[in-house]
């Protein structure tokens, strides 16, 4: 459990996860972040590229669990209609919902991810509970917020250049 604020893998989006580059990095259990990761914050309509890839995932042995710090039911209704288990209230970068994950599916921490948007929520979070860290870029900073600890990551996302991966 180490403190960093440096993602294992980078990718441009959560559909550039395939089953096979999960299997390679040895990942069984693949934990989701909601929000700007899997839709933007204003809505819970995925678009056809998400479908497709909750699709794949769900039809190959990795097993995916949204882990979420919302308390808006927005994320449960999601769940529910795409197949997916969820726990919210995660209060991530704390531990509290990784390890409720982990302890839910018996899968050894190093067979685990935790992929999202956010560094000083999902990455750091990952990488203090253990478990592989990946970022993707964001799918809306729609406001001024999000824009300003878009900036605050540059250094961390530049700093993890060389874990990037392409489609």
């Amino acid at each position: 459990m180490s403190f960093s604020l440096l993602p294992a893998i980078v990718a441009n989006a959560v559909t550039d996860l395939t089953a096979e580059l999960l299997h390679s990095h040895g990942i069984r259990l693949l934990m989701l972040d909601f929000d700007n990761t899997l839709v933007p914050y204003t809505t819970d309509i995925p678009t056809k590229a998400v479908v497709d890839w909750l699709n794949a995932m769900s039809a190959s042995d990795i097993s995916l669990c949204v882990v979420s710090n919302s308390k808006n039911s927005r994320v449960k209704n999601f769940c529910k209609a795409y197949g997916l288990d969820c726990i919210t209230h995660a209060r991530k970068p704390f531990p509290k919902g990784i390890c409720q994950c982990l302890q839910r599916y018996g899968v050894p921490r190093t067979e685990c991810a935790l992929v999202g948007d956010q560094i000083y929520t999902d990455t750091l979070g990952a990488n203090c509970a253990g478990i592989r860290s990946i970022l993707v870029r964001a799918i809306d900073n729609h406001n001024i917020w999000l824009k300003a600890r878009h900036v605050a990551e540059l250094p961390f996302i530049f700093a993890s250049m060389n874990r990037r991966i392409y489609k």
